[in-house]
């Protein structure tokens, strides 16, 4: 099993925005070398450590309303 980060579960999000914008993130994240899709997340990650959004802790409620879900069924 390769070390480092557990990987979890992804999701889909569907954006829509101006050419330039895709053309922007596009071109930001290959001078980076990341795809569009992991510069943006890197980017929100980013910007919610720096305004003080607790990004894990959403995550494991979200997690935890999964799991309640599941049990109701």
């Amino acid at each position: 099993m390769p070390k480092g980060k557990l990987k979890l579960k992804t999701v889909s999000m569907t954006l829509r925005v101006e050419p330039r914008v895709k053309a922007a993130a596009e071109q930001a994240a290959k001078r980076v070398r990341r795809s569009v899709t992991n510069f943006i997340e890197v980017l929100v990650l980013e910007h919610c450590e720096s305004v003080g959004i607790n990004h894990e802790l959403h995550t494991a409620q979200e997690d935890s309303h999964v799991e309640d879900v599941k049990i109701k069924k």
